[in-house]
C-alpha cells in the first residue's frame, strides 16, 4: 500500500504551513502579553514621580498643622487669654482642650491628654458594673508595658495601678492621672503658651497656610534604573 502523503503531497505541505503559522502566532501572542504586562520605563517613572509628590505633600501638610489651631479652637482672643491664667482653666474649656490636644499632636505626645480625658470619663461611671470594662480598656491602652499609647509613669505609680485593675474603684487611676497632669502642666503647657498658634489666637490673627511646594524635577531613564526595586506596586 502506498504512503498517502506521497499520493496527496498537498496535505503534508498544508499541515506544515499550519504548524508553522501556529508557532509564529503563539510566539507573537506571548510577546504581546509580556509587553502588555510589563509597563515601560516611562510609565514606571511617572508612577514614582507621583508617589514622591504625594509623600512630599503629606509631609508639608503635617508641618502646616499648627496653623490650623487658630481656626479649630473657635475662641475669642479674650477667652484665649484666660487659658494662660492656669492649666486647669485651659482644660476646663472645650475650645481650650481642643486647641491643647491639637498642639500635643504636633509634638507627638497626645497620649497624655487622651489618658487624662479617659480618666475623667472613667470617674463619671455611675455603677460598679461600668468600672471593670473601662478600667481594663484604660490599662491596656495607656498603662501596661508596650501599650499602644503608653504614658510615662514612675515604677511605683504603675505598680499600684496595675494591682488595682482586677477590682477597680472610682479612684483607681487618680495617682496616674495626677502624675500625667503635672507632667503636662510643667512641660507641655508652657510650650503651648509660647507657641505661634496660641499667640496668634490671642492677637486675633488667622494666618493663612503656607503654600505647598511640589516636586518639579523628573527622573531620567538612567536614574530610574539605579533606583532600588522596593516599589512592588508594579
Amino acid at each position: 500500500m502506498e504512503n498517502p502523503l506521497l499520493l496527496f503531497p498537498q496535505l503534508n505541505i498544508s499541515a506544515s504551513k499550519d504548524k508553522s503559522y501556529y508557532k509564529v502566532t503563539k510566539t507573537a501572542n506571548k510577546e504581546e502579553t509580556n509587553k502588555a504586562s510589563k509597563p515601560g520605563a516611562k510609565q514606571k517613572r511617572n508612577r514614582l514621580s507621583l508617589l514622591l509628590q504625594k509623600s512630599e505633600f503629606h509631609e508639608e501638610d503635617h508641618l502646616g498643622k499648627p496653623t490650623h489651631l487658630t481656626k479649630a479652637a473657635s475662641a475669642s482672643p479674650e477667652e484665649a487669654v484666660k487659658w494662660g491664667e492656669s492649666f486647669d482653666k485651659l482644660l476646663s474649656q472645650k475650645a481650650g482642650l481642643d486647641a491643647f490636644t491639637k498642639f500635643l499632636k504636633t509634638e507627638f505626645s497626645e497620649e497624655n491628654i487622651e489618658f487624662w480625658i479617659a480618666c475623667e470619663d472613667y470617674k463619671k461611671s455611675k455603677t460598679a458594673h461600668e468600672l471593670l470594662p473601662k478600667a481594663k480598656t484604660i490599662y491596656e491602652t495607656f498603662i501596661q508595658k508596650d501599650a499602644p499609647k503608653e504614658v510615662n509613669l514612675d515604677f511605683h505609680t504603675k505598680e499600684v495601678t496595675s494591682q488595682n485593675i482586677e477590682q477597680p474603684i472610682i479612684t483607681t487611676f487618680d495617682a496616674a492621672q495626677s502624675t500625667v497632669y503635672k507632667l503636662m502642666e510643667q512641660d507641655s503647657y508652657p510650650r503651648f503658651l509660647r507657641s505661634d498658634p496660641y499667640l496668634n489666637l490671642v492677637k486675633g490673627r488667622n494666618p493663612c497656610r503656607p503654600a505647598l511646594r511640589r516636586r518639579s524635577r523628573s527622573f531620567t531613564v538612567n536614574e530610574f534604573k539605579d533606583v532600588r526595586s522596593d516599589f512592588t506596586v508594579w
